[in-house]
């Protein structure tokens, strides 16, 4: 089997555009959760959120693509460009293959669509609502937009979305399926609709997200996309291609159980399945990027998870408290950021943390980031639905 390495990250996040302003944060440790603009939230019951700031799509494309895109698919157009252009890769287009992952779809558009609907009685619509809604909007718009007519598809298992995207991706290029792929997530939550459904689950913090805390409160939402190019390491290095690091293996598994509650045996179950796709062992793990939504109940199963297949834990933390909870995007943001801790030497802190957790006894890196080289990193996504997928990283 091939080697897979990273050549080119692209990111919109609550840091801004662009991947210099996402890795800015979380070499800051600056959380990015501030009062929702989207919206009026008067009405509800939290007020923060994790925005892309002052995004303004008539930056990025011309009123005819801004008219066809919602504004998910537009973060996923804009992450992608960076990442080619950062790679530097010139694709093939039928030995390429694009894998996009995304919970909710083109909600901005249907929120709007329904506005128009039920508030405002009209009867002619936007023939393009459907093209802007659809979940495999953002797979189908790369496709197009950088001509690969190779394997093209959307995953969608809510929180685990962008990383389930991202390891059948990986594993497209190991078996030699495709020599290349565009993969990752995006997600633009901010409606008045998608809201509402949050907050009837009592599991949104009424300010900030403080993983692993004592007096964590639950989750903040986020929006964004990352997308990572990835292709064989023979061609990287053929091309003198700059390496951010390798992705060597991928782990998934299904509760079985509970459509909400979290299970720390299915969880362990996918980061060993992840490990040993690497080939790695517990003891060559310098560092997890935790799925850490700050919930009481992840929380403490993530930590009982992580217990039970690591004997002595490595740092683990959650970025969610910088970015927020992207839902679909969660996982490629939080690959970026795993990514970007192994080529950086540098570990990104929990954000906003305050008391110690008897529950959660990890080594949280809190606070603020830290100085280190590790070999090789795992990253956590646990969904609703009970499913869980897990990336492995290695240095290079």
């Amino acid at each position: 089997m091939r080697r897979v390495v990273i050549t080119g990250l692209g990111v919109v996040s609550a840091a801004g555009v662009g991947r210099d302003a996402f890795r800015q944060s979380l070499a800051s440790g600056t959380s990015c959760i501030r009062p929702i603009q989207a919206l009026d939230t008067s009405m509800l019951k939290f007020h923060f959120g994790a925005e892309v700031p002052g995004f303004d799509s008539s930056n990025h494309f011309s009123p005819k693509e801004s008219a066809l895109l919602d504004r998910s698919t537009q973060f996923a157009a804009i992450a992608a460009a960076e990442a080619l252009t950062d790679s530097g890769v010139s694709l093939d287009p039928s030995r390429s293959a694009v894998v996009t992952g995304c919970s909710l779809g083109g909600k901005v558009t249907e929120e709007a669509t329904y506005r128009e609907l039920f508030a405002e009685s009209r009867t002619r619509f936007d023939p393009f609502t459907i093209p802007k809604v659809m979940m495999n909007a953002s797979a189908s718009c790369l496709s197009m937009r950088h001509g690969v007519t190779g394997p093209c598809f959307t995953v969608s298992t809510a929180c685990a979305s962008a990383s389930h995207a991202i390891g059948q991706a990986f594993w497209m290029v190991r078996s030699g399926l495709v020599d290349a792929a565009l993969a990752g997530g995006t997600e633009a939550p901010f409606t008045l609709g998608v809201l509402r459904a949050w907050e009837s689950m009592r599991v949104v913090s009424p300010d900030t997200c403080r993983p692993f805390s004592k007096d964590r409160a639950g989750l903040v939402l986020g929006e964004g996309a990352a997308i990572l190019v990835l292709e064989t390491l023979d061609a990287a290095q053929a091309r003198g291609a700059r390496l951010y690091a390798e992705i060597c293996g991928f782990g998934m598994s299904s509760d079985a159980s509970h459509i909400t509650m979290p299970s720390a045996s299915g969880a362990a179950q996918a980061m060993s399945a992840a490990l040993a796709d690497a080939s790695l062992s517990p003891a060559e793990i310098g560092y997890i990027n935790a799925h850490g939504t700050g919930t009481p109940a992840n929380d403490p199963t993530e930590t009982k998870a992580i217990r039970s297949v690591f004997p002595t834990p490595p740092p683990v933390s959650s970025t969610k408290a910088i970015h927020g909870h992207a839902l679909g995007a969660a996982g490629a943001l939080e690959a970026a950021a795993t990514v970007l801790a192994l080529c950086d030497d540098t570990l990104p802190p929990t954000a906003n943390f305050t008391t110690p957790d008897p529950e959660c006894d990890l080594d949280v890196v809190p606070n603020q980031p830290r100085r280190t080289q590790v070999e090789a990193a795992l990253s956590n996504s646990f969904a609703f639905g009970g499913l869980n997928a897990v990336l492995a990283f290695r240095h290079l």
